[in-house]
């Protein structure tokens, strides 16, 4: 399965963020506010950091989500 769209966390806004399966607004809004402290994110293990998610959603996320 392949998704439609893959969404960089690095430069992903709210919006855009809640188009990946698993992320909503909430989990959007604290990605996007954990990278304007703490600068871009490394790898996708990165996102590990975020409250909410954890190893098992992250391993979900690997299918929409990347980091560059």
């Amino acid at each position: 399965l392949v998704p439609a769209v893959v969404v960089d966390a690095n430069h992903a806004s709210v919006e855009e963020m809640v188009a990946v399966d698993g992320i909503g607004w909430a989990l959007a809004e604290r990605i996007v506010a954990y990278r304007d402290e703490h600068g871009v994110f490394g790898s996708l293990e990165d996102l590990t950091a975020v409250k909410g998610i954890g190893t098992k959603l992250l391993d979900h996320l690997h299918l929409e989500l990347t980091v560059s």
